[in-house]
């Protein structure tokens, strides 16, 4: 599914560039994570072999299942540079991956910065509490292994390509890349409107709804170019597992200014660092230890919606609609006691909002970048059948440009047996807006083909022999609608699209 990142970083740990495929919700956050890193152990305390690994929510990349491996490259004695890598390992114990939980206690294991590896050998002490408190040990450990390696083979790279062209360091190529991209980003932010913005949404949250606010100010003056973003006046922490630790904030706000201001230049430590995110403490975007954050993608996946639509009263024409934007990911699992157990996390995707030019992105990723699930993978890896996966007609918002389509999914268990449903979904009571006078998308849908619907978190048991239904929402559409092109009009019906 593409939900992982990997970036490499500079003896100071700062990021100088990061691996092409990757979520801003790992990629920014790790960009800030190895600096904790480095404060826990300083370069000279670490020797080469060693590899250090944390899922800590607030130090690494915001909830328990995002596991972070940084690793130290060595040339002789000096750490000349880091990598880092991170992915979504499918257990960590605790209640499993959801929003039920009352605390992060509840959720699973914390481990905090540690050493992986000592020296080229294993911490059989971390690997055998991992071991202890997941259901599927093998699954786990093969995991972080696969993050070891990602960075392992990065090094190996790192120096061949230095020794290549007869360089001792990064230092000075890293700098270059930094400053190059800062200058570029200041020289985007003048370019923009001097002055501040702000916008708000209204989403499900996990019983009531959440509120959003954002404010958004740009600075222009020469070698003062910032823009800050506040999200003053937003919700108090939730006390279920959908608040967000402020790292995973900015990396989404971030992202959500990087989509309209220097996009064609590179992500580092340069371009980012002319971004500030702030958030009051407490609220459920600053949800502070010991708050439950397993579904955080939950809302920080809408927020750069709310960024672009800030963004688009000082910058009209240009931005997109509201889209689907969070990921729909089900966590499937058998019911306790079954005689095949499984636990499987599909992911599926809702529309994009329409855009000036064209049409929302159906069944598309945004602003995760996280992909589908191949319905034989899942069909392998677990006993379910997908009966049904196509486009949702008429879930996009009508516009000049139609927003993006929804999914509709229908799938039960192979053996007819009774099987649970753990969701961390949104828009089912709140869909996407549309803009310039487009329609909104449609809600998203989650229950039993019978017609039960349940609500958009939480675990319910889908009984034996019964078939889930799960639609997901539409994207926004863009203008008057009256203004579609006749011939778009035409392909949508002869494609059975409305």
């Amino acid at each position: 599914a593409g939900d992982l990142s990997a970036g490499v970083f500079d003896s100071r740990g700062l990021m100088l560039a990061q691996a092409i495929p990757g979520t801003p919700g790992h990629v920014n956050a790790m960009a800030a994570a190895v600096a904790h890193f480095l404060q826990r152990y300083p370069l000279e305390q670490l020797v080469d072999g060693d590899v250090l690994v944390t899922n800590d929510p607030w130090l690494g990349t915001g909830h328990l299942n995002d596991f972070t491996v940084v690793t130290p490259v060595f040339r002789g004695d000096i750490c000349i540079a880091l990598f880092a890598a991170t992915s979504h390992i499918a257990d960590v114990g605790g209640r499993g991956f959801g929003p039920e939980a009352n605390d992060v206690f509840e959720e699973g294991l914390n481990i905090p910065i540690c050493r992986l590896m000592m020296a080229g050998a294993r911490n059989e002490t971390l690997f055998s509490i991992v071991a202890a408190n997941v259901r599927d040990p093998q699954v786990a450990e093969g995991d972080l292994y696969s993050l070891l390696t990602c960075n392992a083979t990065s090094a190996t790279a790192l120096l061949a390509v230095l020794n290549e062209f007869r360089q001792f360091d990064v230092e000075l190529i890293g700098a270059h890349i930094l400053q190059r991209s800062n200058r570029a980003m200041r020289a985007a932010i003048r370019a923009l409107p001097q002055g501040t913005t702000s916008n708000h949404m209204t989403v499900d949250g996990y019983d009531t709804p959440v509120e959003l606010h954002c404010q958004i100010t740009i600075n222009t003056a020469t070698d003062q170019e910032q823009i800050v973003l506040s999200f003053e006046g937003t919700s108090g922490s939730s006390p279920k597992g959908i608040n967000v630790p402020l790292n995973y904030t900015d990396a989404y706000a971030s992202f959500g200014v990087r989509c309209l201001v220097g996009n064609d230049i590179p992500n580092n430590a340069g371009s980012l660092s002319v971004i500030t995110v702030n958030a009051p403490v407490g609220c459920i975007l600053n949800a502070q230890p010991p708050a439950a954050v397993s579904a955080r993608h939950a809302l920080g996946q809408l927020l750069p919606d709310v960024i672009l639509g800030a963004l688009g009263k000082l910058l009209p024409d240009v931005v997109p609609a509201e889209g689907a934007a969070c990921i729909w990911n089900p966590v499937l699992l058998s019911d306790p006691g079954a005689n095949d157990s499984f636990v499987i996390n599909p992911i599926y995707n809702g529309g994009t909002g329409a855009r000036a030019a064209a049409d929302g992105l159906s069944t598309t990723a945004f602003p995760s970048g996280v992909r589908t699930t191949p319905t034989e993978i899942n069909e392998v890896s677990a006993p379910i059948i997908i009966w049904q996966r196509e486009f949702a007609p008429g879930t996009g918002g009508i516009g000049k440009q139609r927003g993006g389509l929804g999914q509709r999914i229908e799938l039960s268990h192979a053996n007819n047996e009774p099987f649970w449903i753990s969701r961390m979904f949104d828009r089912l009571q709140h869909p996407a807006r549309g803009i310039q006078g487009g329609g909104d998308g449609t809600a998203g849908w989650v229950g039993l083909k019978d017609g039960q619907a349940f609500a958009g978190k939480g675990k319910d048991l889908v009984p034996a022999g019964e078939r889930l239904v799960m639609v997901t929402p539409g994207g926004g559409g863009y203008g008057d609608a009256q203004q579609r092109d006749p011939q778009a009009i035409a392909v949508d019906e002869a494609s059975e699209l409305l």
